[in-house]
């Protein structure tokens, strides 16, 4: 190496000074690590509370009246309205069971003439004997003959016996002695006591002066006791050659029903048509005034006139209400025609005339259920140790079908039948306990049960599972009958209430609106009646069991509160239960004020209603209950108290309390999810009437625009709340998608362009609204078209802008 060469330099350079922390600094690394670790726990934590609230919530938006467990479908509130509309026109003012006038005009003595409704027999009954001539010539006077008689007269000129089936009192006797009397042609007419039967009859004829040949016979027979067997077809051929060989005829007049099925589609067998109505009460008219000018020929008044003042008095709607009988039988022409005439002759007052009205159902209920089960409690025959009561349930159905049919008019018959043979079981059972009673399964003869019910098949449609499919529904022939038939049960029966009330436990069960909503309505009148037991045997017992049972039971306290007479006890009672330790009681008390009928005035209700959802013990769906019994509120025919209701759930919403808060906020889901023909009212505000299928938001913003603001403020803030925010995100999309209809017509669009501009004021809610467009737009599975989402696009923000537009340009 050069010692010019520069002088290397191989010592090692020394290391640069180690960056070692002080104690205090690794002290406070540490906690800021575990500060934000703690932050990012407490932030997750924060997520977690606010995915569990919302959830939470989201239970406070479903269905309040589906089973807790879930092993039911939801309730189907839009037929349940539709069906509780219907059914309590049946109990209106004027029809109801506290109207029912007891003072019965049940007969009357006009001249020599008794009229009466009552067809039980009055004393000793003629069985056996010739029918006297003037009786025979004041029938051939009086008497109106029925669409059919001449097919009856051929077939009975042609067959010597005819079999003449209807239900009592319908005028089948008189009919039968008619005929008689034109065949036989003044020969004579008999009575023949059935108890000896046609055979008897059949050896009897031509033997002595008491059966002359020629002569007619009239043999009523009794089918309907138990024991008792109709005649066969051969007895009846042997009766009817010997009528012929004597140039006799016979008439044997039967009740429609199972028992005289066999008869009735024989040979010999026709069904007696009723009497024409009109042309039945102007023929009594007309002798009653008849009668009454040949013993007061001074009178300024012609026959003709009184008889058109009569008409027109019969057809005022005061006296065609307190009759309400669609078709009058012979004895109630008789007895309206003399009430209407002692109305013109001033023999009666305008209010004695109504309640005489009024009788003719009541006395026809009284005859239906009056001694039905005689003969099943009489002394019982023990033949070789066999002490069974036959014939129970034979017995009891028809009793047991007027009593469903009072209670389910307007049902489909199908329905209605069903419930009599749970009913005929249960009065069976309690008349007879020590056996099982016998079920016929082929004796149903829908004719007859329309015959012996005064009823009447219309065709019509009923719900099945939210579509409307073709029924045939059956109703009584008179709006007076359906309370008259519970009246009669439920005052004068004591001893059947405990069959029916077990019969309307089981009804309760049924989850087919067309049966239970009309079974708890008719509960409900009945509870009217005793209001003591039918609240121990029927409005406690069912408050305490399942939803459905607890709607059942809240149905029937409105139904209550209807009445005057009531309206205070019930509506303190649902007060305490408001309050009760037990949730049972608390959820059937909030959907009772959901009614509107159980609390003395609106604010008193939301103040039950408010005390029901904030309650933190118990069960939290009534959280629920309690807000959709809200929301019902606001569709009430009282559309002043809507603003009210608004209010107050405005301020529920601003509340410090949480509760407060939570029931505020899930009722403002339920306004803007629920449908107007799914709140269960009876006559929602006239103005919503027509958009039944609309969500209650957007039918009042459309009918009402003084309430889009106050709607669009609480929709708003629902949607600006963590714990709601993605259900009013849900439920506004529903209410997006609703503006016109699958085929293009016009739907909610009205609502919406009164509602969008004011949820879209500001700028971050339109950037919420584009977003929710194109959501979606982008949805996979029903994607919204382009074209409409800029419709609504346009609808709510153009309007605003031009809304801003004239502002400015008035300023």
């Amino acid at each position: 190496m050069s010692d010019d060469d520069p002088q290397s330099d191989d010592t090692p350079e020394p290391d640069p000074p180690e960056n070692k922390e002080s104690p205090e600094d690794k002290e406070d690394k540490k906690e800021k690590e575990n500060k934000e670790n703690k932050e990012d726990s407490d932030r997750d934590e924060k997520e977690k509370e606010r995915e569990l609230a919302a959830e939470r919530f989201k239970e406070y938006t479903r269905a309040p009246f589906a089973e807790e467990q879930g092993e039911n479908a939801p309730t189907d509130l839009a037929a349940a309205s539709r069906t509780r509309r219907a059914t309590r026109t049946l109990f209106e003012a004027g029809r109801d069971l506290t109207s029912v006038d007891r003072s019965f005009i049940s007969s009357a003595h006009f001249g020599d003439i008794f009229l009466g409704t009552d067809t039980r027999l009055r004393g000793p009954a003629l069985r056996s004997g010739p029918v006297p001539e003037d009786e025979l010539r004041r029938l051939r006077r009086a008497h109106v003959v029925p669409d059919g008689y001449v097919r009856l007269r051929n077939a009975l000129n042609a067959r010597s016996l005819l079999v003449l089936g209807a239900a009592p009192g319908t005028g089948r006797t008189s009919t039968a002695l008619s005929l008689l009397a034109e065949v036989t042609a003044g020969s004579g007419v008999r009575r023949v006591d059935p108890d000896g039967g046609i055979r008897q009859l059949a050896a009897q004829l031509g033997g002595g002066d008491e059966f002359p040949p020629g002569t007619g016979y009239l043999l009523e027979l009794s089918l309907t006791r138990p024991g008792v067997l109709p005649p066969d077809e051969m007895d009846l051929d042997e009766l009817a050659t010997a009528l012929a060989r004597f140039e006799s005829f016979a008439v044997l007049v039967v009740t429609v029903g199972s028992a005289a099925g066999p008869l009735l589609a024989g040979r010999y067998g026709m069904l007696c048509p009723p009497a024409p109505t009109q042309q039945l009460l102007t023929t009594r008219l007309r002798e009653r005034l008849e009668d009454h000018a040949a013993e007061a020929p001074e009178s300024s008044d012609t026959v003709e006139e009184l008889l058109a003042r009569a008409q027109e008095l019969a057809e005022r709607a005061e006296v065609v209400d307190a009759v309400g009988l669609k078709d009058l039988r012979p004895a109630e022409a008789e007895l309206l025609a003399s009430l209407l005439a002692g109305r013109l002759l001033g023999d009666l007052s305008y209010e004695e005339l109504l309640a005489g009205c009024r009788s003719l159902a009541a006395e026809q209920a009284q005859e239906w259920f009056t001694g039905v089960d005689r003969a099943l409690t009489a002394p019982v025959k023990r033949e070789e140790g066999n002490d069974r009561r036959p014939g129970t349930a034979a017995l009891f159905y028809p009793v047991a079908f007027r009593i469903a049919l009072a209670v389910l008019g307007g049902a489909s018959h199908s329905a209605v039948a069903s419930a009599a043979h749970l009913l005929t079981w249960e009065l069976s059972v309690q008349c007879d306990p020590d056996h099982t009673p016998a079920r016929p399964l082929f004796c149903d003869d829908p004719v007859a049960d329309l015959a012996l019910s005064r009823a009447e098949l219309t065709d019509g449609q009923v719900e099945v599972a939210g579509a409307e499919v073709a029924a045939r529904l059956i109703w009584y022939r008179g709006g007076a009958l359906p309370s008259a038939v519970l009246a009669e049960l439920w005052d004068r029966h004591f001893p059947v209430r405990a069959p029916v009330v077990r019969w309307l436990r089981l009804l309760a069960d049924d989850q087919r609106p067309q049966v239970w909503v009309r079974a708890a309505v008719a509960a409900g009148e009945l509870c009217v009646r005793d209001f003591d037991h039918g609240f121990a045997e029927l409005v406690r017992p069912l408050a305490e069991g399942t939803a459905h049972r607890r709607l059942f039971a809240a149905t029937m306290l409105d139904q209550a509160a209807g009445h005057p007479s009531h309206r205070k006890a019930v509506r303190k009672l649902v007060e305490d239960w408001s309050r009760s330790a037990t949730w049972t009681q608390r959820s059937t008390a909030a959907a009772a004020l959901g009614y509107g009928n159980c609390a003395d005035t609106v604010d008193d209700a939301l103040d039950a209603l408010a005390r029901i959802g904030i309650r933190e013990d118990g069960d939290q769906s009534l959280r629920a209950a309690a807000a959709f019994n809200v929301v019902r509120l606001l569709a009430l025919p009282d559309s002043a108290q809507a603003a009210k209701v608004l209010r107050r759930m405005a301020d529920w919403t601003q509340h410090k309390r949480e509760g407060y808060q939570t029931l505020g906020l899930a009722a403002t889901i339920w306004l803007a999810e629920t449908r107007v023909d799914k709140l269960l009212i009876d006559e929602p505000d006239p103005a919503l009437g027509e958009h039944g299928d609309w969500p209650l938001a957007l039918a009042l913003a459309a009918t009402r625009p003084e309430l889009a603001l106050p709607v669009a403020d609480l929709l708003w803030t629902a949607l600006n709340t963590a714990r709601s925010k993605d259900v009013a995100m849900d439920a506004l999309e529903r209410m997006l998608r609703t503006t016109v209809r699958k085929k293009g017509a016009e739907w909610t669009r009205p609502g919406l362009a009164a509602l969008l501009p004011a949820l879209a004021a500001e700028e971050p809610d339109r950037r919420r609204l584009d977003w929710l467009l194109r959501r979606m737009m982008n949805d996979p599975d029903d994607p919204l078209p382009g074209a409409r989402a800029r419709s609504l696009w346009r609808l709510a923000v153009d309007r605003r802008t031009r809304s801003g537009q004239e502002e400015r340009s008035h300023g």
